[in-house]
């Protein structure tokens, strides 16, 4: 399963976010062996590395997640195409629309999010990270 990770669940990871922490440390538990392919744009990692100091208060820390970001997922690129198609897509969030374009771009299977409503109509399906991990454990057990 090929996914596109929201920012704020990356950033719940990297940053041990209660109440988040424990789901989305199981989804990357997941990628770090294989049964999912994780995607994020080239803008999470800027998000990271502006993000993350002001909850560590440092900037070390900041390269050392944008640094395990890189070496875990795989990065969409966002080129003229990706958003040019999100800002005339009319949807409002324009973040959320680069990330759903950039999902449609790379042929992926599901965006994961803790704002499935914010991506109410992305032509990629939208899952929490509990369906998310409720469909890999359908698919390692051959259901689907």
């Amino acid at each position: 399963m090929k996914i596109l990770i929201d920012t704020n669940i990356v950033l719940d990871f990297l940053l041990q976010r209660e109440p988040f922490f424990q789901d989305t440390e199981l989804l990357f538990q997941e990628i770090n062996v294989g049964q999912v392919v994780g995607y994020v744009t080239a803008t999470t990692l800027t998000d990271i590395f502006y993000i993350s100091p002001r909850h560590t208060r440092s900037v070390k820390q900041a390269r050392q997640a944008v640094s395990e970001t890189l070496t875990v997922m795989v990065i969409c690129p966002i080129d003229r195409a990706v958003l040019e198609s999100a800002f005339n897509s009319g949807l409002s969030d324009f973040e959320d629309a680069v990330q759903i374009f950039s999902a449609v771009t790379q042929g992926l299977d599901a965006i994961v999010t803790r704002d499935v409503q914010g991506f109410v109509n992305s032509p990629v399906p939208v899952l929490s990270v509990q369906d998310s991990l409720q469909q890999v454990g359908k698919q390692s057990r051959g259901g689907g």
